[in-house]
């Protein structure tokens, strides 16, 4: 998937659900040099309304409501955790509890713009999970979040000791190598350094329902991307 290149997974005259690459902003920085999802969708769509967001590098569903009445109801459901949000993710290392959920209050870093931390003035935040695949050094998990707080997900799981693969703010940042699960990796004759086969937080937003202002139900799904997908693949190749 090219950069910029968000599939649209369905659309009609109140919003539209897209499949957003990573590396692709949803909604314009505070410098706003850089190119986002949302304007993108100015240029399509004239007018486009942000009921929620992913981070950077986080890939999968968002939605964009195209009038205001849309954006009203579409961003009250989520508020009110109306809306079931799916997520898969690699992280590292394997937890002791297969199965379970972190009730962490998150707060804003008061020194570090734009980082969260567990805090006791926090706002209230749930994220339940469930380890789907294990390999020693990291584990594929499915994560359901019941708020929508900055980070969730990957401030709950450096909480509990295993952050996302590749997140440099919660994690140690560093991508993933062959090398790094393969006992006799050796690199080929053309290559000076070995390319990581994940150089991004391993994060996915993967399912998404809720019902629309007529009370029809909607259930999008996205596949993994082909990043997360060919390093599943190797992890399970070489699992020890």
């Amino acid at each position: 998937m090219q950069k910029n290149k968000s599939t649209i997974i369905f659309e009609n005259e109140d919003f539209v659900v897209l499949d957003k690459p990573s590396g692709l902003l949803s909604i314009p920085d505070r410098e706003g040099k850089e190119i986002s999802l949302k304007n993108i969708l100015k240029e399509k769509y004239g007018e486009i309304f942000t009921v929620h967001r992913l981070d950077r590098d986080t890939s999968g569903l968002i939605v964009f409501a195209k009038n205001e009445i849309s954006h009203k109801y579409l961003s009250q459901l989520f508020e009110e955790r109306s809306v079931e949000k799916i997520y898969n993710g690699i992280v590292i290392g394997s937890l002791a509890e297969k199965k379970g959920s972190i009730d962490q209050p998150i707060a804003e870093h008061s020194h570090k713009q734009g980082t969260m931390i567990i805090h006791a003035r926090g706002k209230a935040s749930l994220t339940d999970y469930e380890v789907i695949e294990e390999y020693g050094n990291y584990s594929f998990m499915q994560f359901q979040i019941h708020t929508g707080r900055t980070h969730q997900i990957r401030i709950h799981m450096q909480h509990i000791g295993h952050p996302i693969a590749c997140d440099d703010v919660y994690g140690n940042g560093e991508p993933v190598l062959i090398s790094s699960f393969k006992k006799k990796f050796k690199l080929s004759k053309s290559e000076e350094s070995e390319r990581p086969i994940l150089n991004r937080i391993a994060l996915h937003s993967s399912k998404l329902s809720f019902k629309d202002a007529k009370g029809i139900a909607h259930i999008f799904e996205a596949p993994l991307p082909k990043d997360m997908s060919a390093l599943l693949q190797q992890l399970r190749k070489w699992k020890r």
